[in-house]
């Protein structure tokens, strides 16, 4: 279990050697293949999953290990087991990264128990890594995140939203009763969580995302002291493959202006 400085320090040299070492030189030039739910997948998914997986078995033996490009049948195998688990994204941000797009990253979240303790998100291209401990705060790059108020109405906001997950008629309100004062979409949800920790947009949408696109970002914003809830008002992390919506924002006054214009209660956590 990661729980000082030391070994997280430990575990973002693995995470940020092999984002150097293999996403890096391949960046915008390897072919792109399809997974079977349509998803684009390149070598370098591959060849990061098994290079990280690698090194962590070298430094925490005991502790087993999912990744995204496993089968869905071993994920779920995994991750009901009594033993704290890993959960590797090892590029979140596929189809950016295939195109040349500079708007990806590596998400690592450390489950204990079915929860979430530790999580790392580095973007290699900014050299940025996003570190966070369950209690014990978030960092970037060493410097710590902490919620500071917004300073603007909704209506003044930057939404960082995914629409092509959501249902159908929120998407259209959306559009047509356009709630904040621009709208970015950048293509890496663990990113996405990152930068709503780090104040660089102010609120968050997104309709389907998986367990490793989220646990570690989920963590980071969390221990940033931002809030964060799904459509239906339920807490965005579950021990669970199901995808999750969610809804977050670093500021609280911010974050309750969000759900109420959704239509959310924010009497759940």
């Amino acid at each position: 279990m990661i729980t000082d400085p030391a070994d997280l320090k430990c575990l973002g040299e693995v995470v940020v050697s092999a984002a150097r070492e293999e996403l890096l030189p391949r960046f915008a030039r390897v072919e792109r293949g399809r997974k079977a739910d349509g998803s684009v997948i390149t070598e370098a998914d591959l060849v990061v999953q098994q290079r990280i997986a690698g090194e962590l078995r070298k430094h925490w033996p005991e502790t087993v290990f999912l990744g995204e490009e496993m089968s869905a049948a071993d994920q779920q195998a995994l991750l009901h087991q009594d033993k704290p688990l890993w959960c590797l994204d090892p590029l979140d941000g596929t189809s950016n990264f295939a195109a040349g797009i500079p708007f990806f990253s590596v998400s690592l979240a450390l489950l204990v128990q079915g929860r979430v303790v530790t999580g790392i998100v580095y973007d290699p291209v900014r050299d940025e890594c996003f570190t966070a401990l369950c209690g014990r705060g978030a960092w970037l790059n060493g410097a710590a995140l902490t919620a500071v108020r917004a300073g603007v109405t909704l209506q003044q906001a930057t939404g960082l939203v995914d629409f092509k997950r959501l249902p159908r008629e929120l998407a259209v309100r959306l559009v047509t009763g356009i709630p904040y004062a621009s709208q970015r979409s950048f293509g890496s949800v663990a990113l996405d969580w990152c930068w709503i920790a780090a104040g660089r947009c102010h609120v968050y949408l997104h309709g389907k995302q998986n367990i490793w696109d989220y646990a570690a970002g989920h963590l980071l914003l969390q221990e940033a002291g931002g809030h964060a809830m799904t459509l239906s008002g339920e807490p965005v992390f579950v021990n669970a493959l199901q995808p999750r919506s969610a809804v977050a924002a670093l500021d609280a006054a911010l974050f309750d202006e969000w759900t109420r214009w959704l239509g959310i209660g924010t009497d759940k956590p």
